[in-house]
């Protein structure tokens, strides 16, 4: 029968939440039933000592195996988690790492385990997936490597890096539908209540840009973007306009916001949308007023965005809300707080 075999290697104070996600999918994907049968997937959490590994949140993991061969393991999995303080790996799992790229093997950076491939020089002319959490962070880092902050996994090759998190479960889900169709991968989800396997070009969910702004560049630009929704204008004439460089912008974003302008100007107008939509605007006019060039063009950036489709948010709408609907919502219709803007804070 076709397995998976997966080592894991686990930084300390990795994120148990990501180890678990993982774990769980390979775990109800490898039995019939449910009763934790490693049939189709065996994983190992690998060390080079016995030592209980620390998670981030304080619980420890024992280790199940050594150091296994990397040729007998379909994959070779890092999950990180704090950055800051202690979260490396010492020299005997720097030489396993080193030497499964050398036998080939395919390699898994899960949350900050892509930090690891990277500083190991594992990750050169790849693509690299990153939370948005960690974009400044990966920017000071490496200034070689261009960071993937808008999908939930990147496969590239013999390499796959993930934002962690929910993402975690799909990435699993992404092997376990490589190695075994997607049936199995959507009975795992379905278990954990995950409504369905998703490609790794799903967004990330947005950045949380309802938090204090300290920058009053950013906070202007996020202005002038809520202004030009219909007809969006160049961010290096959004630049311009604040009589700055369009590279100096993108630096305080990723600051601030922890995204570019691009990214947050994408998200304002898709928030419009969906406002506009659950207050039972038809579809082609919300295509006009938040100034996609096509209907193709805009749903599948919603889809992206929202794991739903217009139409399905506007079934869900006239379904549940009357005539007025866009009356009760007024309130909540500005993105951007003008009151709160001349306090210098985000409140998308």
């Amino acid at each position: 029968m076709n397995t998976i075999r997966a080592g894991i290697i686990l930084t300390h104070r990795f994120t148990l939440n990501a180890l678990a996600n993982f774990v769980d999918v390979l775990r109800l994907a490898a039995d019939e039933g449910d009763g934790s049968r490693p049939i189709r997937c065996r994983w190992h959490v690998m060390s080079p000592t016995s030592t209980p590994i620390i998670a981030s949140c304080g619980i420890q993991t024992s280790p199940t195996s050594a150091l296994i061969d990397p040729k007998s393991l379909d994959y070779v999995v890092v999950i990180g988690g704090l950055l800051r303080g202690d979260g490396k790996i010492d020299d005997a799992i720097r030489r396993y790492l080193l030497r499964a790229n050398l036998s080939g093997s395919r390699l898994i950076g899960i949350c900050t385990g892509s930090f690891v491939l990277c500083r190991l020089g594992l990750m050169k002319d790849r693509r690299c997936c990153i939370s948005w959490y960690h974009n400044r962070e990966f920017r000071d880092e490496f200034d070689d490597i261009e960071p993937i902050t808008d999908a939930v996994y990147v496969v590239d090759g013999d390499r796959i890096t993930c934002s962690g998190g929910v993402g975690a479960s799909l990435t699993a889900a992404h092997l376990v539908e490589s190695h075994f169709g997607h049936s199995l991968a959507q009975k795992a989800l379905h278990i954990m209540q995950i409504d369905r396997a998703r490609p790794g070009a799903t967004l990330q969910p947005a950045p949380p840009l309802i938090r204090v702004c300290k920058d009053a560049s950013v906070t202007r630009a996020l202005i002038v973007m809520e202004q030009n929704l219909s007809k969006p204008i160049a961010i290096s004439q959004i630049a311009e306009t604040l009589h700055m460089s369009t590279r100096k912008l993108q630096r305080l974003f990723d600051k601030h916001l922890g995204c570019g302008p691009l990214t947050a100007y994408l998200h304002l107008r898709l928030r419009h949308a969906h406002w506009m939509l659950s207050g039972g605007v038809p579809t082609v006019d919300v295509v006009l007023e938040t100034g996609f060039a096509n209907r193709s063009q805009f749903s599948a950036a919603f889809k992206r965005v929202y794991g739903l489709s217009a139409s399905e948010v506007s079934h869900q709408a006239a379904l549940h809300a009357g005539p007025s609907a866009l009356v009760r919502l007024e309130a909540d219709r500005r993105i951007f707080s003008l009151t709160h803007a001349q306090e210098g804070q985000v409140c998308i």
